[in-house]
């Protein structure tokens, strides 16, 4: 979402029903390693997530696609759907990924604690956690949209780190 990487003619703010953002997803790659996983966003089934929706040109689509699955697909921990999403005035499809609950790097719910760990130690060749998190948090600030979880989690790793480094 801060961070799209292609080309777009119109962006919207749009509301997916049943699935919501959540930190699910074990990186081993883009924001951790295999030896020290960090952990990423994905959208889980339950609940709702509000974002955005992105337009592309009708001639670019097919190339906007094949980016998006080269960079979301790597591990196929995603499963990539057209869903119904709002946006305002009317309701459109939108080409979204869905979390794979199957999948070996779905991390399900974790704990504050975990989540906390993971992203203190995950950095990978496109960053490390903490920037990925904060981010989000700031894109989704801009955007007016509060997410109660990941803004928690946001604090509690400032205030941890905040301890932490006194103590040191």
């Amino acid at each position: 979402m801060w961070r799209p990487d292609f080309s777009h003619i119109e962006m919207q703010p749009a509301l997916l029903r049943g699935y919501h953002r959540s930190l699910c997803v074990y990186s081993i790659d883009h924001r951790g390693t295999k030896k020290k996983p960090g952990i990423v966003l994905g959208l889980d089934r339950g609940g709702a997530c509000k974002g955005l929706a992105m337009r592309v040109k009708s001639s670019h689509a097919e190339n906007v696609l094949k980016y998006l699955h080269k960079r979301e697909m790597k591990h196929e921990v995603y499963c990539p759907r057209w869903l119904t999403v709002r946006i305002p005035c009317k309701t459109i499809e939108a080409y979204c990924f869905i979390v794979d609950r199957n999948h070996s790097q779905y991390a399900g719910k974790l704990d504050d604690k975990e989540i906390l760990k993971l992203i203190r130690q995950g950095s990978g060749r496109g960053g490390d956690c903490f920037d990925y998190l904060s981010s989000t948090i700031y894109k989704l600030e801009e955007l007016g949209i509060v997410d109660k979880s990941l803004q928690r989690i946001f604090n509690l790793l400032k205030k941890t780190s905040v301890i932490n480094s006194t103590a040191l």
